[in-house]
């Protein structure tokens, strides 16, 4: 991987749809950027979702894009929520090398209660629950998962929570969402959905650097306290003050994004990983499938003399012929 020397006056930028790597020597910390355009909004455009379940579900795909994009296997990430909000489920895998889909689940009196209501922040629309993190390799290998609570937290919040108990690795995580309104260039106005995203994550040379506060153990905790690293903090402090147009601006790019931010302390990008809407389904697939179907599971499924079946996906409809799965007796 070619390292580059950040310098936005000279550095070409990665644009839309590209996952930027970065380093920041001086606070001994790695991380992944990124601004999805055309990817985010086509996977939205298929389904039509009302704006609070669009802004989740581009939060969820920026999110996976930015870890799948960090997976060193030809494997699949699978980043998705079960809750009891609005929007109970939400689901977005990455399929390496650069394949990204992404799908949500949501009750729609439920929605419009709590846009009634003005309760339409994340964590309102996401409720209690969990997001769990599947890491398949393929048939040869057992799946790994990972699982955090989601008990009123924003998927940046809980996403950061499960690197810290899980990876034990100090993390800070920024997602954003935006609907974009201008003109095509034949003037027409014109609507569509960005995302971006970026993880930070503190990886000194001294492991008992990456010390961190523990999380409160509740009534009676009498836990000590101790002084996160210094680094660590300025580092945290830098992310924050990320704001969420910055992420999902066309206009900025990431690497001018990453200058602001820390050129003080030595950023340096590599090569982006370009990202793509790729969904897995395929004729094939469900052929062997519907193989495994009984006789009466087969003729439960027919309709107007045919199988159909729609990728919840993608929105491609596949269409199958009864004969091919029922048996002669």
């Amino acid at each position: 991987m070619a390292e580059i020397e950040l310098n936005p006056g000279k550095t070409g930028f990665a644009g839309d749809d590209r996952v930027v790597p970065f380093q920041v020597e001086g606070l001994d910390v790695r991380g992944r950027a990124v601004t999805l355009g055309p990817l985010t909004d086509t996977i939205l455009s298929r389904h039509a979702y009302p704006p609070p379940v669009a802004r989740l579900l581009s939060e969820a795909i920026a999110l996976t894009v930015l870890l799948g994009t960090s997976l060193k296997f030809q494997g699949k990430l699978i980043v998705q929520t079960q809750s009891d909000g609005p929007v109970n489920f939400l689901v977005a895998d990455f399929t390496a090398p650069d394949g990204v889909r992404g799908y949500a689940r949501f009750d729609e009196q439920a929605l419009a209660a709590a846009q009634a209501a003005g309760k339409t922040e994340p964590h309102e629309l996401l409720g209690k629950g969990i997001l769990a993190f599947t890491i398949d390799q393929g048939e040869d290998s057992q799946r790994y998962q990972g699982i955090v609570a989601l008990d009123g937290e924003t998927l940046e919040e809980a996403a950061a929570a499960y690197f810290r108990q899980s990876e034990q690795i100090p993390t800070r995580v920024k997602l954003a969402s935006a609907e974009l309104f201008d003109r095509d260039p034949d003037g027409k106005p014109r609507h569509s959905w960005r995302a971006g995203g970026m993880v930070v994550q503190f990886l000194p040379q001294a492991p008992e650097r990456m010390r961190q506060r523990d999380l409160h153990g509740g009534d009676g905790d009498n836990g000590q306290e101790f002084e996160e690293d210094d680094t660590w903090a300025e580092a945290q402090m830098l992310t924050s003050t990320v704001g969420a147009e910055e992420l999902t601006d066309p206009d900025l790019g990431v690497e001018r994004l990453l200058y602001r931010l820390f050129h003080e302390r030595g950023v340096r990008v590599y090569d982006a990983q370009p990202v793509h809407d790729r969904c897995s389904c395929s004729r094939d697939k469900l052929h062997g499938v519907l193989s495994g179907f009984s006789a009466e599971e087969i003729a439960s499924t027919i309709e107007d003399g045919e199988i159909r079946v729609e990728c919840e996906f993608c929105s491609t409809v596949y269409k199958f012929d009864p004969s091919e799965f029922l048996r002669p007796n």
